[in-house]
C-alpha cells in the first residue's frame, strides 16, 4: 500500500471557484480509479489561489489478475447475434468457449485481464482528469490555443507534481510533464521546492510561505482578524464568506488593521461596510456601543518587514478614494426628495405588458391603501409593540423612545394609516433611480429609508421603505409594523398577480421573475401577523397552496395531513387554513385520531365498493333517464320532496340495534358539535367533536350488519356511513391521509 499525491499548479484560481474545483478533483480521481478497479480510500483535497491538492492514502501498489467471464447466445443462433456478442466482449469467435447451460449448449466468452501497477494506471488517469476538468470558466492559452482540441483551464497550467510513494508518476499534459518540483510562495521564496512523498508535502510548502489547507488558513484569517480588532479595544463584524473569500486569495494570510477618515462614518453604516466588503474585500469592525468604527481588516499574502505600515497605507488610500465616491452619492442624492427621484421610475420599464415601475408603484400604492381600509391590515396589530426594533420593521428615531409614529403606526387612526401606507409604497421603489443604488444594487430599500429619514418623513414611512422587499428569504425576518406589512405585502400581491394575469408562471425549475419567493413572503407575512383576507383566487391560489405546502413540509408537517385539508377545496384563508392543518396533525398523532381514520377508511370502503350515493339515490327507479332531471322542475319539485320525506321517515321501520343506536345519537351530538366548532374556528374543538365517534363506529363495525337483507335496514346503515363519512369530511378529506 502507498500513498499517492497530486498537485496541479497554475497561476491564480479565482476564489470563487476553488471549493467546486476541490469537489471536481476528488470526483474525476475516484471516477477514473473506479474504473480501473482500484479502491480509493481517504482522500484529502486542498486548494490555494494558485494550486490544487489531493493526497489519497492507502492505494494498492498494483490491482489483482481477474478472470471476467460472459455469457453469449446458444449454439445456433445467427451468425449476426454472435459476432454482436463477440465485439461487445472483445473476443474473437475462435476463442468463445461452449459450455451446458439448462440442456442447451452455449458460448461464453472468458477473458483473462492481468493485474497492471497502479503507478501505470495513475499515468493514464492524470491527463484524463486534467482534460475533464469542469471549470465555470475557463481558457485556452499558448501556440496550440488555435486549435479547439487544445487543453482549456482555468488558467494557463504550468506544473504537475505526481508521486506514488517516493516515486514519479511519468505523464505529460500540454507540453507540461510531470515531476517532483513545486514552488513556493511567489514572494516569500525563489527556487525549487522538491516534495518527497505526500507526507512531507504540506511541511515542505510551508517552509516555502505556503500553508495548502484551505481550512487552516480560514482559521488563521478569523482569529487573527479578531485579535487585531480587539488589540485596537473594537470588536470585527463577522463575515464568514469575507474569511472563505480571503483565504481563496492568500497563500500565507496576514491580517492587518488600518484606519480611515472620521467623517467618512456620516454615510450610512451599510454603504462603508459594502463598500469595503465587495470592492475592498476587508472586515470592518464596531467600537464598545456596537456603532461601525472607523477601521477596517485587510489580508496581506505576505509577512512585511515593517509590520504591513505600507501595505495598510495603500489599502486605505485605496478604500478612502472607494468611500469619497459613496460620500459623493450619499450627498448628490439627497439633494432631491424621494418624491423626486421617484419620477424617474416612469422611464424604468417594469415588463413590457405590464408597463414602467413607476405603473407598478401606482398599483401597489392603491392596494397597500386598500389593505388598511378594509382592516385588513390594522393599526393597533398585534405586534406593533415590537416596533422598537429596526429588524421588525419599526425604529426608534434619535431620541430612543417609543411614540405611536415611531412604531410603525401603532396608536394611529385607520385614516392616518392608510395615509402612510400609501405614502410609502409612492416611494419605497424611489432609490431605485439614486447614484447609491446605481453603484451598489443591494442597497435597494436601504438607501430608500435613510433618505426618507435625512429628509424627515416619519419613521413609519422611512421603515416601510427600508424593509418593503422583506422577507427576501426564509431566514429574513419578517414586518410586523402595520405601515411596513401594508407596503410589504401590497408589493408582493401586486407583482404576484400581475404576473399572472399576463400568464407569466413558473415552469418546473425556472422562475425568471423570482415569484415562488414572493409567494412565500406573502405567506409568510400572513402568517407572523395574522392577517385574516382571502389572498388569491384560480390558478394563483392554486399556486399559493403549492408553496404553503412545500413551507409546512419543511416545517415538519406531514404532506398527506396538508393533502387532506386542501383537498376541501374553496379555502383562500391561509391563517385559517393552517390552524385546521396543524389541529389535524396533532389530531392525527393522537390514539383517538388513529382509530377515527381506520373506522373512516372502513366505512369508505363500504360505501365505495356498494357504489352509495345515499337514499336519494334510488330515485333513478322513477325511469328517468338523467335521474336528476326533474329535480329542479317547479311542477315536479313537491313531489320529489314528498317522496323523499317519505323515504326518510320510513328508514326506521324497524328497532335499531343498540350499536346502530348508539351511532346514530353520537352523530346527532358530534355532528352539529363539529360544525359549530368549525364556524368558530375551533379546530381542535372539531377534532374532539370527532374524537367522540371512536367508540360507536367501531362497536357499530363489531355488531352491525350493515349489508342486511332487508332494503331498509341495508340502506339505513348505509346511510349511517354516509353521514358519519360526511361528518369527518367537514374537518378534512381522511381519504387523503395515509395509515
Amino acid at each position: 500500500m502507498s500513498d499517492f499525491l497530486l498537485e496541479l499548479r497554475s497561476e491564480e484560481i479565482p476564489a470563487r471557484m476553488q471549493a467546486g474545483a476541490r469537489a471536481e478533483l476528488e470526483k474525476l480521481f475516484r471516477r477514473e480509479m473506479d474504473a480501473a478497479g482500484v479502491e480509493a480510500g481517504e482522500i484529502t483535497v486542498w486548494s490555494t489561489p494558485r494550486r490544487l491538492a489531493l493526497i489519497a492514502r492507502g492505494l494498492p501498489l498494483a490491482t489483482e489478475a481477474v478472470s471476467e467471464e460472459l455469457k453469449g447466445p446458444p449454439i445456433g443462433a445467427p451468425d449476426q447475434a454472435v459476432d454482436g456478442f463477440c465485439r461487445k466482449a472483445g473476443v474473437a469467435k475462435a476463442d468463445l468457449e461452449t459450455r451446458e447451460v439448462k440442456g442447451r449448449e452455449t458460448y461464453f466468452a472468458v477473458k483473462n485481464v492481468p493485474g497492471r501497477a497502479t503507478a501505470d494506471l495513475l499515468a493514464e488517469a492524470i491527463p484524463a482528469i486534467i482534460r475533464d476538468f469542469s471549470w465555470p470558466k475557463s481558457m485556452r492559452w499558448g501556440g496550440a490555443s488555435i486549435s479547439t482540441e487544445s487543453l482549456r483551464w482555468v488558467r494557463p497550467l504550468s506544473g504537475i507534481v505526481a508521486l506514488l510513494g517516493d516515486e514519479v508518476v511519468d505523464c505529460e499534459v500540454h507540453g507540461v510533464t510531470s515531476g517532483a518540483v513545486t514552488l513556493g510562495h511567489r514572494f516569500h521564496h525563489s527556487g525549487d521546492i522538491t516534495i518527497g512523498n505526500a507526507d512531507d508535502y504540506a511541511m515542505k510548502l510551508r517552509a516555502g510561505h505556503v500553508i495548502v489547507d484551505h481550512e487552516e488558513r480560514q482559521d488563521l484569517i478569523r482569529s487573527g482578524a479578531a485579535k487585531v480588532a480587539s488589540e485596537a479595544g473594537l470588536r470585527l463584524v463577522e463575515d464568514e464568506g469575507l474569511v472563505i473569500e480571503n483565504a481563496g486569495l492568500t497563500e500565507w494570510p496576514v491580517p492587518l488593521l488600518g484606519r480611515f477618515e472620521e467623517d467618512f462614518l456620516e454615510v450610512p453604516p451599510e454603504t462603508i461596510q459594502l463598500t469595503a466588503r465587495v470592492n475592498q474585500k476587508y472586515f470592518v469592525c464596531e467600537d464598545e456601543k456596537g456603532e461601525l468604527a472607523n477601521a477596517f481588516i485587510c489580508t496581506a499574502n505576505i509577512e512585511a518587514e515593517d509590520g504591513g505600515a505600507r501595505v495598510v497605507d495603500g489599502n486605505r488610500k485605496v478604500l478612502a478614494a472607494r468611500l469619497s465616491d459613496a460620500r459623493f452619492f450619499w450627498d448628490v442624492d439627497r439633494k432631491k426628495t424621494l418624491a423626486e427621484h421617484a419620477k424617474g421610475l416612469e422611464r424604468i420599464t417594469f415588463h413590457e405588458k405590464l408597463g414602467t415601475v413607476a405603473d407598478k408603484v401606482e398599483r401597489v400604492a392603491k392596494l397597500a391603501r386598500w389593505l388598511v381600509e378594509e382592516e385588513i391590515v390594522k393599526p393597533n396589530t398585534r405586534h406593533s409593540r415590537e416596533g422598537g426594533n429596526p429588524d421588525n420593521g419599526g425604529g426608534t428615531g434619535n431620541s430612543g423612545q417609543l411614540d405611536p409614529r415611531l412604531r410603525g403606526g401603532d396608536g394611529l387612526s385607520r385614516e392616518d394609516l392608510a395615509d402612510m401606507a400609501e405614502q410609502a409604497a409612492r416611494l419605497a421603489k424611489a432609490d431605485l433611480v439614486t447614484e447609491m443604488v446605481g453603484e451598489f444594487p443591494e442597497l435597494q430599500g436601504l438607501m430608500g429609508g435613510y433618505y426618507a429619514r435625512a429628509e424627515g418623513l416619519p419613521d413609519a414611512v422611512a421603515d416601510a421603505i427600508r424593509d418593503h422587499y422583506k422577507p427576501v428569504g426564509q431566514s429574513d425576518d419578517v414586518p410586523t409594523a402595520p405601515v411596513t406589512v401594508a407596503v410589504s405585502l401590497a408589493d408582493k400581491l401586486d407583482t404576484l398577480r400581475s404576473f399572472f394575469s399576463i400568464d407569466e408562471k413558473p415552469t418546473g425549475s425556472k422562475d425568471p421573475f423570482a415569484l415562488r419567493r414572493a409567494a412565500l413572503g406573502v405567506i409568510r407575512i400572513v402568517q407572523d401577523n395574522d392577517l385574516r383576507f382571502g389572498v388569491a383566487q384560480g390558478d394563483l391560489l392554486d399556486f399559493f397552496a403549492d408553496r404553503l405546502k412545500v413551507q409546512q413540509r419543511e416545517a415538519g408537517v406531514r404532506h398527506d395531513l396538508i393533502d387532506a385539508v386542501f383537498a376541501l377545496g374553496g379555502e383562500d384563508d391561509l391563517v385559517r387554513l393552517l390552524a385546521r392543518v396543524h389541529a389535524l396533525q396533532s389530531f392525527m398523532d393522537s390514539e383517538d385520531g388513529a382509530n377515527l381514520l381506520a373506522g373512516y377508511k372502513r366505512a369508505a370502503n363500504i360505501l365505495k365498493k356498494e357504489d352509495w350515493h345515499g337514499a336519494e339515490g334510488e330515485i333513478a327507479r322513477t325511469g328517468e333517464e338523467d335521474p336528476l332531471a326533474i329535480v329542479d322542475d317547479p311542477d315536479l319539485k313537491a313531489v320529489v320532496a314528498a317522496k323523499m320525506e317519505q323515504r326518510h321517515a320510513s328508514e326506521l321501520s324497524y328497532a335499531a340495534e343498540p350499536a346502530e343506536k348508539a351511532l346514530m345519537d353520537a352523530l346527532a351530538n358530534s355532528e352539529p358539535a363539529a360544525s359549530r366548532a368549525i364556524a368558530a374556528e375551533d379546530f381542535s374543538a372539531a377534532m374532539a367533536a370527532l374524537a367522540a365517534l371512536r367508540a360507536p363506529i367501531d362497536r357499530f363495525f363489531e355488531e352491525v350488519t350493515v349489508n342486511a337483507d332487508e332494503e331498509n335496514k341495508r340502506a339505513h346503515r348505509l346511510d349511517l356511513l354516509a353521514r358519519f363519512r360526511a361528518a369527518v369530511h367537514k374537518v378534512a378529506d381522511f381519504s387523503r391521509i395515509e395509515g
